[in-house]
């Protein structure tokens, strides 16, 4: 398994804990997908992308499928269950069950991986800028029994400061409620801005009473070479980023 090839968060987490963020490269399918394009849906050939799928479980050496969901961009997060494993509609998933993979896809969208200092609860949250704005990640920590103080964060590749440009809407949706996102936003002029996902989402965690907070040192959209972007290409593949409790 070659290092480009996944990304294994630098925090420290309990060793029970396995996580991994995946990049574009050791796949099978074709452009624009190409190679480890893992989402259904996306236009590409399903049998790439199964196949695909195939790889990722091989070389992670996942204890059981991954729980992959239909997401939205929604701030719907849920439990999971031994009956939950066909695809639901989600933007995040909590598991306190061994060998569940919790499984989040992105292509520009945030990424974030949670777990306790126990090694005994996991998340895996989608948090596009709509999930972000209206409560994705405080509605998947209502299901830690933990608190927030002993929970640990990964930020995982998402879109990068320098190239998220939004519109008054999108600084509105953030900003009209809580001023302090305000600092996440750079004119551009025009009613555009620059913003940064990471940053908005600190911001949120922090208010939520967590500060080990790791990661969030990626651009998908500057590094074509290991990341989809579909701010940058539009026709693209999905990464995903998994975790779960080891037995």
């Amino acid at each position: 398994m070659s290092p480009n090839e996944f990304i294994l968060p630098n925090w420290p987490a309990p060793n029970k804990i396995k996580a991994f963020s995946t990049t574009r490269l050791g796949g099978i399918s074709l452009p624009p997908y190409d190679q480890l394009n893992l989402g259904l849906g996306t236009g590409d050939d399903p049998i790439h992308v199964q196949q695909n799928r195939k790889i990722l479980a091989e070389k992670l050496h996942l204890p059981e499928s991954p729980l992959w969901m239909i997401q939205t961009h929604s701030n719907i997060a849920v439990d999971t269950s031994p009956s939950s494993a066909s695809p639901i509609t989600a933007d995040a998933r909590y598991s306190n069950q061994l060998k569940q993979v919790c499984v989040v896809q992105t292509a520009d969208c945030l990424p974030l991986l949670v777990c306790n200092q126990q090694g005994s609860e996991v998340a895996a949250i989608h948090a596009g800028w709509r999930g972000l704005a209206t409560g994705i990640i405080e509605n998947t920590l209502q299901f830690f029994t933990t608190s927030t103080k002993d929970l640990l964060v990964w930020l995982g590749p998402a879109i990068g400061p320098s190239k998220f440009e939004v519109g008054k809407e999108v600084k509105a949706a953030f900003c009209n409620n809580n001023s302090e996102n305000l600092q996440a936003f750079s004119p551009l002029g025009n009613d555009k801005y620059l913003a940064s996902i990471y940053q908005l989402a600190t911001i949120q965690l922090h208010k939520l009473g967590i500060t080990q907070i790791y990661g969030g040192n990626f651009c998908t959209f500057s590094e074509e070479g290991y990341f989809f972007s579909y701010r940058r290409n539009k026709v693209t593949g999905r990464m995903a980023s998994l975790i779960w409790i080891n037995a």
